[in-house]
């Protein structure tokens, strides 16, 4: 009798919930989900508990206390009105029901979940920090038996369904009379199975305490619908598992969640574009006031003062070049890796923290907390299987995204190495455990690290410095130098920027106003009420206390007019042309060039990567003109980025030597590129050595390989016609001055011109051409190594 009663209950609820959904004589507002769903094949409606409080309040209330027999008998009234609606497609198929809306004091978190909200409809807030494998679980097997030509159906729930009572487990191969029975696999049903882990939001955990997690059981077309680090909203039901252990049952009772409704509260990846946004971007980048690349690249991480060629090489990093794979399956990778090296307080991490919370897509890691499998991917076993799995790393999770790698020299060698495939070739392979697989990892790595002996030592060359090998610097399209320059004029700018970023409060904020700690209100439900978008602004406006009081001509694009503006761009490919392609080459072989004869100091190895790095930059820069050619402005844009990076030291060494010399051109012209203009026309003016054209720390690239050349021509172009016999003995006179002392690693070339017509009473002497023209001789054979800088001969 207990059995009917509670049958005729159900009924009476099915009814009520099918009155409920049958709202065609009204608003139609489920009738016309539910005909959506049909038509998309779906089979899960999401109710918004809100339109139930008012229509039925108390199957409302009974729903979030006694919920698994509310949601039986609501699935059955939905199922009752699809088959009336469309009897093909209702028949031999469950219908689930979701739900949404306002929980109040059911809306919790798992440290909040306690023994009152069991069997309770609640919603929980957290981060998914675990998810299993998706694995079939049979809901009805069907069994035909030879003998006596029958089939025999069973139907299976356990403890993670809304059915309260489990079935027997046993798997049947005999009917009653002891037959043997066939499973017919083709006419069994099963349903996707997945467990995931939910874990409190580390904001929202109480300070000191470690946050808490909760199991949520999902089944059928709610599997896969999030990912590890997705910060969601679970609707279900809270159920306890008995636990039963060598064939007693605890006490202690484990707690899961059946979940119905699984909804994202990430922030979408891509903006959402209006029309008025898309003629805004098409009329900024038709501009002809202004060169389009230097603006986004000014406005990019206003707070940081300076670095200007850092900002641009970010925005190539934003932006990216053109992926191409070929037709025989090689991949040309079309993603800008960027590393920032320097002193410490340059501001490198605020950079990084800069493009995490502006692109779409970035992850944050460190160097002492990150191993190698933690950046790629790394084998786990299944606790509830046992079998082994993989899981993705930072670079896997971040595909089609951006890396941002702090304290990167504190990593070790084999896990620094881990990353090479990933840089290069775009994916990780692995090969461990009886797994073989590879995952896409196309991403781009940003990364910050100090030199060797934490600050940047000015005696030794950059590659000393730095410490890491070729094989991975190569790896890298741009290597930044940031040195902590002490000069009063460029500290006392920097003092008042800081101070006007301290100094301003956002608007409407009173003087004197306390901060409010964890004064912000939780939204207790599962949507959140969208104000409408206000029109996206260009150009930030001015403030005198932010942006000082002389109104700054300069402007700065908004933030979220830099995403949008970028997110299109990205979308743009550009194709190379002839000429772009030819001022590439020259540059590439006078790179090269240059490499081969050591009388530069760089910062990477010069390699036919660099080609590839020239190719993406302009591309880039290609990209930020919304143009659909790579022209030759933006090959040399390309050009003097890089040889800022890969020189810099040297011309930063160079400047500071001439500083104690003029000291009138020592400061640093970092943010103001006209004064570097000056700069070059007092140049101009006096004939200098090879070592002036490295004097600023801003020149433009295209020119600061160039002034050596005139140092070393007259030597050699000399018509002093040295003779092989002369050459010889000039070569033999510098092994004896490396020989002869002990441990002597240079010689001043002023001392070689002093003594090289000492050693003897040779009838025709050397004269200053003629001994630039022998070094140079040495230099082209690798046995010695001339540095204009210092003026130092080293004997290789």
């Amino acid at each position: 009798p207990r059995v009917d009663d509670d049958e005729l209950q159900m009924k009476e609820y099915q009814r009520e919930y099918f009155d409920f959904l049958d709202d065609g004589k009204e608003q139609s507002v489920y009738i016309n989900k539910i005909s959506d769903m049909i038509q998309q094949q779906g089979r899960r409606l999401v109710v918004n508990i809100n339109d139930l409080r008012k229509n039925k309040p108390s199957r409302a209330l009974s729903l979030m206390k006694n919920s698994a027999k509310e949601i039986i008998s609501f699935q059955r009234a939905l199922k009752e009105l699809v088959e009336q609606l469309d009897s093909e497609f209702g028949r031999d198929k469950d219908f689930f029901i979701g739900f949404e809306g306002s929980f109040g004091s059911k809306h919790v978190t798992p440290r909040s979940l306690s023994a009152r909200n069991l069997n309770n409809l609640i919603c929980v807030e957290g981060i998914v920090t675990k998810c299993s494998l998706v694995r079939p679980k049979v809901t009805k097997s069907v069994h035909y038996c030879p003998a006596t030509k029958k089939s025999m159906e069973r139907m299976y729930t356990d403890l993670t369904s809304l059915e309260a009572y489990p079935s027997s487990g046993a798997y049947p191969t005999k009917d009653e009379e002891g037959n043997p029975l066939e499973t017919e696999y083709g006419k069994c049903t099963y349903q996707n199975h997945q467990t995931i882990t939910l874990q409190e939001m580390p904001e929202k955990a109480p300070a000191g305490q470690l946050p808490r997690s909760i199991d949520i059981i999902c089944d059928n077309d709610l599997v896969d619908k999030c990912k590890p680090g997705d910060r969601v909203q679970v609707i279900g039901t809270y159920r306890c598992l008995p636990s039963k252990q060598a064939g007693f049952s605890s006490c202690t009772f484990r707690t899961i969640i059946i979940c119905n409704n699984i909804k994202c509260m990430n922030t979408d990846d891509h903006p959402t574009l209006s029309a008025s946004d898309i003629s805004k971007i098409k009329r900024f980048s038709q501009q002809k006031k202004g060169d389009i690349f230097e603006i986004l690249a000014r406005s990019l991480a206003p707070s940081i003062h300076g670095h200007e060629y850092i900002k641009k090489a970010v925005l190539c990093l934003l932006l990216g070049g053109v992926e191409k794979v070929l037709e025989n399956g090689t991949r040309l990778r079309g993603d800008i890796n960027v590393m920032l090296i320097g002193d410490p307080s340059t501001a490198k991490s605020q950079v990084l923290r800069y493009v995490l919370n502006s692109a779409p897509r970035a992850i944050a890691t460190t160097g002492r907390g990150t191993s190698g499998v933690g950046l790629t991917a790394a084998i786990t076993t299944d606790k509830d299987s046992g079998e082994r799995r993989l899981e993705a790393g930072a670079m896997v999770l971040a595909d089609r995204g951006i890396v941002c790698i702090d304290e990167f020299d504190k990593m070790s060698d084999i896990d620094r190495t881990a990353i090479h495939e990933v840089m290069e070739q775009g994916r990780v392979t692995i090969s461990k455990a009886g797994i073989h697989a590879k995952l896409n990892a196309r991403c781009s790595v940003l990364a910050a690290a100090n030199p060797v002996y934490g600050r940047y030592d000015e005696y030794k060359n950059p590659m000393d410095n730095i410490g890491m090998q070729d094989s991975l610097l190569s790896r890298f399209d741009l290597l930044f130098v940031v040195l902590d320059v002490m000069d009063p004029e460029h500290d006392a700018r920097i003092a008042e920027f800081v101070l006007r970023m301290h100094r301003y409060r956002n608007p409407g904020e009173q003087d004197g106003e306390p901060i409010r700690i964890d004064g912000d209100v939780d939204n207790l439900a599962t949507y959140e009420d969208k104000e409408e978008e206000e029109e996206m602004e260009v150009y930030v406006k001015h403030d005198n206390l932010l942006h000082g009081q002389k109104k700054n001509t300069k402007k700065l694009c908004s933030l979220q007019f830099l995403r949008k503006y970028i997110h299109v761009a990205k979308s743009m490919s550009p194709v190379l042309t002839r000429e772009a392609g030819e001022c590439i080459s020259n540059e590439y072989a006078k790179l090269r060039t240059s490499d081969n004869l050591g009388n530069k100091s760089k910062t990477l190895p010069i390699t036919a990567r660099a080609l590839e790095t020239l190719i993406r930059l302009s591309t880039a820069h290609a990209k930020a003109r919304m143009s659909k050619v790579v022209e030759k402005r933006d090959a040399e844009a390309a050009v003097e980025l890089v040889n800022f990076a890969y020189f810099k030291e040297t011309l930063k060494k160079t400047r500071r030597r001439k500083d104690r010399e003029d000291e009138d051109e020592s400061e640093d012209d970092e943010d103001d590129p006209f004064r570097f203009d000056e700069k070059d026309r007092k140049r101009a003016k006096r004939s200098s050595d090879a070592s002036d054209a490295m004097e600023t720390d801003q020149p433009t690239a295209t020119a600061a390989p160039q002034p050596q050349q005139p140092a070393e021509q007259p030597a050699e172009t000399s018509s002093s016609g040295v003779s092989e016999e002369k050459l010889e003995a000039f070569k033999k006179f510098i092994h004896e001055i490396f020989s002869t002392g002990h441990n002597i690693e240079q010689v001043p070339l002023d001392k070689i011109l002093e003594d090289v017509n000492l050693s003897g009473s040779r009838p025709d002497p050397f004269d200053e051409e003629e001994v630039m023209y022998c070094i140079n001789k040495m230099m082209e054979d690798n046995q010695v190594y001339l540095d204009m800088g210092t003026r130092a001969l080293f004997l290789i």
